[in-house]
C-alpha cells in the first residue's frame, strides 16, 4: 500500500529532526574546542583533539598509547618518578626532534594508568604533540592527574581499553603504538596479556613493553625474567621489543631511550 504525501513529508520531519538531536549531543558530549597554537607554516597543533569526522581528523605520523603501572605495589614516590619520567622524555630535545622529522611533523599520544582487573583508567586523553608546547601541555597534564585508585595486576585488560581507543582515536595515525611499562607479571586480567596481544596484532597495533627490574630473577635463557615474560606474553606487532630499566630511578632514561626509537621508526 503506498505511502500518503502527508505521510512521507511526517516521516522526513522525523528523521531530520532525530538527526539534529544526535548531532547537538556529539558536540556537547565532545566540550568546547581547544585552543590551537599555531607552529610557523605547520598545520596548527592542538591541545586536545575536538571530535571530528574520519575526514577531517588530523594525520599523525603515530598514535601512541603509554601504559603505565600504578597498581598497588608501587609507592607514591615510585609512582611520581614515572610521571616525571614521561614529563622528562616528552620534552626532550630528541624525541622534539623525532617527532618534527615525520612526514607530518606530530603524534598523538594519550596516557593511561594500569593495575586493578576490569579497571584501567584512560587517565589523559589524545592530545596532539608537535612541538614544544603541545609536549609541555602533555607534559602538565600527566603530572598534575590524581593517580587513579589501581590494585594489581592486570595488564590483559590494560591492552585491551588501549586497543580500543586505538580504534576511537580522533586522528588518522600512519602507525599505532601501545606503550606498557611494568615491574611484574599478568596474572589478574579478564582477558589475559597473550588474548588481548593477539587483538592488538591483528587490528595493525603495535606492543612495545618496557620491563623495570626491580630483582635479579632471571628466566629459562638467563636473561632476566620479566623480559623473557614480556616477550612471551606482551609485545607484539611490527618491529616489537622490549626495553629495560635497572628500576624506577632508571624509568626516565629508558623511556626517553624507548620512545625515541618508536617516534623515529618510519
Amino acid at each position: 500500500m503506498k505511502r500518503s504525501h502527508a505521510a512521507m513529508v511526517a516521516a522526513c520531519r522525523l528523521a531530520i529532526a532525530a538527526v539534529l538531536t544526535l548531532t547537538i549531543a556529539l558536540k556537547l558530549a565532545a566540550g568546547p574546542a581547544q585552543a590551537e597554537t599555531w607552529t610557523g607554516a605547520q598545520a596548527p597543533v592542538q591541545t586536545q583533539i575536538p571530535a571530528q569526522t574520519q575526514s577531517e581528523r588530523p594525520l599523525v605520523d603515530l598514535a601512541l598509547v603509554l601504559v603505565v603501572d600504578a597498581s598497588g605495589s608501587i609507592d607514591p614516590s615510585e609512582f611520581r618518578l614515572q610521571k616525571e619520567g614521561i614529563a622528562a622524555a616528552i620534552t626532550d630535545a630528541d624525541i622534539l626532534g623525532a617527532i618534527r622529522g615525520g612526514g607530518h611533523g606530530r603524534i598523538a599520544v594519550a596516557y593511561v594508568e594500569w593495575g586493578s582487573p576490569g579497571a584501567p583508567a584512560n587517565v589523559v586523553p589524545w592530545m596532539l604533540v608537535g612541538d614544544r608546547g603541545s609536549a609541555e601541555r602533555f607534559a602538565a597534564s600527566v603530572l598534575q592527574a590524581p593517580r587513579s585508585p589501581q590494585s594489581w595486576n592486570a595488564i590483559g585488560d590494560a591492552i585491551h581499553l588501549a586497543t580500543g581507543m586505538m580504534e576511537t582515536c580522533p586522528c588518522r595515525p600512519t602507525r599505532r603504538i601501545i606503550d606498557l611499562s611494568g615491574d611484574n607479571v599478568d596474572y589478574r586480567s579478564h582477558l589475559p596479556a597473550p588474548l588481548a596481544r593477539d587483538a592488538a596484532v591483528a587490528a595493525g597495533i603495535t606492543i612495545n613493553a618496557l620491563a623495570i627490574l626491580n630483582d635479579d630473577s632471571r628466566g629459562a635463557s638467563g636473561r632476566p625474567f620479566l623480559v623473557e615474560v614480556y616477550e612471551r606474553e606482551v609485545i607484539g606487532g611490527f618491529a616489537a621489543f622490549v626495553a629495560t630499566a635497572a628500576d624506577r630511578g632508571d624509568f626516565a632514561r629508558a623511556l626517553r631511550q624507548k620512545m625515541v626509537q618508536e617516534i623515529s621508526s618510519r
